[in-house]
Parts: structure tokens; C-alpha cells; sequence
């Protein structure tokens, strides 16, 4: 309830607010026309007037004794004039202190709303009562027209009251609350899932365009050369290998290169006649099958070396014994094959069969890879031999491990030049290029005279081989090579004359008869090569012209019948 009898008449006569208690309650002061007759109210519940202290609110407090003369009343909060309640603090009472006189209020009317008993003045404790304060240490009391904006914690006793409903609306609000979360969670979620798709797009599109582009495939880039190859025109980057096959029954012996270009991811078998004319460990002209049975195999990968200009890291000798355990290791091989290959065994099954797509084990690898027909050409041997080793290729392994083991399992006495972890890692990276088509074979094309043909520097040598005559650097020896065609088997004679002279000679060929010598060279940078040639050999200035040599040999001497062979000296 409020401590005011008529809150709602604004003519009422208000009490002026003459200070605040320790709480911030405001103490109010009597009209004095209330004070001159003091009237005693009937209190059911008062008894002795004995000043007691008590604790907190106290509704059926006892009136105190009676106010001494001299003294300012008590303040009653529940209007009840000549008593002292006690505030809501250990029992003390405060005693109010004189203030001005009051303001006459105006003339009462009649209030729209009931009426309340006025506020009873405020009594003054009695002297030496503790607990009270100082009039210096009360507040001020507050201006005349704060009085209507002052409210009492009465008023609002509601709030206090719990509300049934409340723990009810705190489950509502943390479930929305729940549920926003829940929905912000999802929404991110989903814009990461976004961001991680597009940039895993990008990347995708990314690598898709590299690998086009260093593939040569993209407009402009490069142009495709054979099947998955490609045209390179900077430096390539190849690896080069020799593999003789040894037929031990019948003592003959073919030879291939292996190469594998790393610029264009190509590889390519290039099959080498036994009659090419290559040169011997002292210089002199051999046939390449007389050199692999005399030279050995470090003698003749130089000699290749030399003949093509091309740099070969090894040497495989695969007898056939080792090609069969190499093809029953793979689970045999898929070919095309040209010819019935007869068994030795008289009124047996042929042993190969044409056709295209024919299963053949071991035993009929090693036949059809060494079978040549009466009167046959080596080349038409050669190219089964081809056909047999892109058939390995094709069912060996690409990873270089497992590659190695089926190597070991072979048990082959290798060249030092090749070990079995290096071949194995040759044969992985070529079985890579032969399983998806990127694989040729070639033929190194050579005249009757075991000379390389005109067009084989372009073909196989500068296309395949990456052979390229260039100047001789400080240290290295021009490579000369000599056609005889004077009739008088000059070709020998003519060999030891360059030797002597500091030249290195590649290889000696016969060829057509013809009156005046020639001393060819292709770049301009070996003019003076071919010059100081001419002059060793005791030919003419006027021999020397500009064409094209064999191969890539720097200077190639065409012997006429104007050349003098040296006599004894």
C-alpha cells in the first residue's frame, strides 16, 4: 500500500519531502496545521510505550514513548502520528531533523478518485539515540517539483511477484535461440562447402590446362607428332640404351636402341642393320655385327655413340634364353606377326602363326624374334624382333620397383654400364609410353655400301636420336668419315692418314667410281675442319665444298680417282 492517503488529488495538501532515509526512502514533513492539535489515533496492537529495537519490517510494532518537549517528531511511514516505526535496517530509527516551514497548499476540491489520510508529520527521536545521523550528512531534500516524479518501490510490488510463465518463455527464447544457431551453422557449412568445390575446380582446371600445354595439345602450343607424341624444338631430354640379342643356336646377333624422350613422352625402338659401317677401337671401318662379336659391347656402344652422335648410357646383352624367361615372366606377349614360324620338329605345329593379335609364350618369342626366311632381308628380321620387344614393353611393369624384381628374377650377368636397378627403371618408363600408344619403331635407314642414306640424319638421327653436328669444343676431335670411290681400295690408306693427323675416323664405305674427290661438310662452322682434312689427305682446296655429310659426322671424304694413296716411306 502507499504511504499516502491521496495520491490522486492534485489540491490535497502534499507533504514536503524534507530528506532520505539510509535506503533512499524520502521522509516527508507534516502540514502544520496537522501539528498544532495532535490527535491520537487508536493503534489495536500498540502496548507499553516502551522504546524497543527490533529487526526489519515489523507490521505490529509497539508505540514508542511519548516525544519529548524540545525535540522534532518521528517520521511514521504508515501515517500514523505520534509513533516511531523502525526502518528496514537493524532496528535504529533516524530522527528527523527541523526543516523550513512548509508551503500552504491551495484550498482542497473534491478528488476524482478516493482519498488516503495525508502523510503524518515526521517525529523526532528522542536525544542520544543511536544510529542517527548529522543534518550535515544528510542529503538535500529535492526541489518542490520533484515531488509528483517520486515513486516508492510500493508501487511496483509486482515486479517482485514470479511470473508462472516465465521459465516457459526462457525454454521458447533458448530454443529459437538453438534453432538460429543451428540454421547460421548450416548456412557456413554450406558457404565452406562452396568455397572448397570452386577452389578444387580451379585447381582441377588449372592442372587440366598445365598438362595440355606441356603435352603440346593446346592451339598454338605445339604441333602432335605420331601417335601421343609431340614436337619439341628446344633441347629434349632422352635416354638411351643399347640392347644386343644373342642367338645363341644359330650365333647371330641383333641390335636395337631404346629410347626414351622425356620432352615429348615418346619412346621408340630403332632397329640397327648389322651391315652399317661403324668404326673399330683403332679407328678402322667395321660392320656393326662384326663390332658387337670383336669389340664387345663397350666398343660398340662408342662406336654407335660416334656413328649417330648421340650419347648411349648402356648396354643390355639379351641372350635368348633371357628373352624367353622375360616373356614367361610377363605372362606372355600380344603380337601382330607377318609369317608361320615352322617348328624345328619335323611334322609339328608351326610354333607362330600369321595373324594379327597372336599369344605367344617364351618359346615362340624367342622364334619369331630371331626368324629370318631364305633370302629374306635383315630388315624383315629386324622388324620381328621390334615387334617382340614392344610386346614385352606392353606387359611390363611401369612402376620401377616392381620392374627391378621382375629384372633380378632373371638372373642375368649384366654390363657394368647397366645395372639391374638402372634397366629396370629404363624398361618401366618406356613400358609407361608403350601401354597408352605412345611407342614407335623405326628402321635406321642404310645404303648397300652400309653408309647411312641420305635421309637418315633427318629421320631417325636429328628427329629421334637428337644427333646434331655442331663445332667441336676445345679438346674434342672432328669425326671424319670416308666413301672410297677412286677403284683402288684407298679407303684403308686414307684411314691411317687421318689418324695420324689427330682425326677420328667413324667408318669407310665403298662407293660409286668417280674422277675428282670431294670433302663435304654441312655446318659452316666445320669449313676449317674440312679444309685442314683436304689438306691432310693432300687433296685440293677446291675439293672442299658445302653439302652433306654422312650422318653426323663432321666431314665426310668421297675418294676419287684423283686421290693418291701414299707409298712407304
Amino acid at each position: 500500500m502507499n504511504d499516502q492517503q491521496h495520491p490522486y488529488d492534485p489540491y490535497y495538501p502534499r507533504p514536503q519531502i524534507i530528506g532520505y532515509d539510509e535506503y533512499g526512502q524520502p521522509v516527508y514533513q507534516q502540514p502544520q496545521a496537522q501539528q498544532q492539535q495532535p490527535a491520537q489515533h487508536y493503534d489495536p496492537y500498540a502496548g507499553q510505550q516502551q522504546p524497543q529495537q527490533t529487526y526489519g519490517y515489523d507490521p505490529y510494532a509497539q508505540q514508542p514513548p511519548a516525544q519529548e518537549p524540545g525535540l522534532p517528531p518521528q517520521y511514521d511511514p504508515y501515517g500514523q502520528q505520534g509513533y516511531a516505526y523502525p526502518s528496514y535496517d537493524t532496528g535504529q530509527q533516524w530522527a528527523a531533523q527541523p526543516e523550513p516551514a512548509p508551503v500552504q497548499a491551495p484550498a482542497p476540491v473534491q478528488a476524482p478518485v478516493q482519498a488516503v489520510p495525508a502523510a503524518p508529520a515526521p517525529v523526532a527521536a528522542p536525544a542520544g539515540v543511536p544510529g542517527q545521523r548529522p543534518a550535515s550528512e544528510r542529503p538535500a531534500p529535492p526541489r518542490q517539483d520533484e515531488d509528483d516524479r517520486a515513486y516508492r518501490t510500493e508501487q511496483f510490488s509486482f515486479i517482485e511477484e514470479p511470473d508462472e510463465d516465465s521459465e516457459d518463455v526462457i525454454d521458447w527464447l533458448k530454443f529459437t535461440e538453438s534453432r538460429s544457431e543451428r540454421r547460421e551453422e548450416a548456412r557456413r557449412r554450406g558457404r565452406n562447402r562452396i568455397v572448397a568445390l570452386v577452389v578444387v575446380l580451379v585447381l582441377a582446371i588449372a592442372g587440366g590446362v598445365g598438362y595440355l600445354w606441356s603435352a603440346g595439345l593446346l592451339p598454338g602450343s605445339s604441333a602432335p607428332e605420331g601417335k601421343g607424341g609431340n614436337a619439341a624444338t628446344g633441347p629434349q631430354q632422352r635416354d638411351t640404351i643399347v640392347v644386343h640379342l644373342h642367338d645363341l643356336k644359330n650365333g647371330t646377333t641383333s641390335t636395337a636402341l631404346l629410347v626414351d624422350n622425356a620432352t615429348t613422352r615418346q619412346g621408340t625402338t630403332v632397329l640397327l642393320p648389322n651391315s652399317v659401317v661403324v668404326a673399330d677401337a683403332e679407328g678402322a671401318g667395321t660392320t656393326l655385327g662384326k663390332s658387337v662379336e670383336d669389340d664387345g659391347s663397350s666398343g660398340t656402344r662408342e662406336a654407335i655413340g660416334n656413328l649417330l652422335g648421340t650419347k648411349i648410357t648402356g648396354t643390355w646383352r639379351l641372350d635368348t634364353p633371357y628373352l624367353e624367361n622375360l616373356v614367361e615372366s610377363v605372362s606372355g606377349i600380344e603380337i601382330d606377326t607377318d609369317t608361320d614360324v615352322p617348328d624345328t620338329k619335323k611334322g609339328a605345329e608351326p610354333l607362330v602363326r600369321k595373324g594379327e593379335k597372336q599369344t605367344l609364350n617364351g618359346r615362340a618369342a624367342v622364334a619369331y624374334a630371331t626368324y629370318r626366311a631364305p633370302g629374306e632381308a635383315e630388315a624383315k628380321q629386324l622388324q620381328r624382333f621390334g615387334g617382340v620387344m614392344y610386346g614385352v614393353l606392353r606387359k611390363f611393369s611401369s612402376d620401377p620397383e616392381t620392374a627391378t624384381v621382375t629384372i633380378e628374377t632373371l638372373q642375368q650377368i649384366l654390363d657394368p654400364s647397366l645395372p639391374e636397378k638402372d634397366l629396370a627403371a629404363s624398361l618401366a618408363k618406356l613400358a609407361e609410353h608403350a601401354k597408352i600408344g605412345d611407342y614407335k619403331t623405326a628402321l635406321l635407314p642404310v645404303g648397300q655400301d652400309g653408309a647411312l642414306t641420305e635421309g637418315a640424319s633427318d629421320s631417325v638421327v636429328k628427329d629421334i636420336l637428337g644427333g646434331k653436328v655442331t663445332a667441336p669444343e676445345a679438346g674434342e676431335v672432328p669425326r671424319v668419315s670416308v666413301r672410297d670411290g677412286s677403284g683402288k681400295k684407298a679407303a684403308e690408306a686414307a684411314r691411317i692418314v687421318l689418324i695420324n693427323g689427330g682425326f677420328t675416323f667413324v667408318g669407310g664405305a665403298d662407293a660409286e667410281i668417280r674422277e675428282k674427290s670431294q670433302v663435304l661438310y654441312g655446318d659452316d662452322a666445320q669449313k676449317a675442319t674440312a679444309t685442314e682434312v683436304a689438306k691432310t689427305l693432300g687433296l685440293p682446296a677446291s675439293s672442299v665444298e658445302k653439302g652433306k655429310p654422312s650422318g653426323t659426322i663432321a666431314v665426310t671424304v668421297i675418294l676419287g680417282q684423283d686421290y693418291k694413296v701414299p707409298g712407304p716411306r
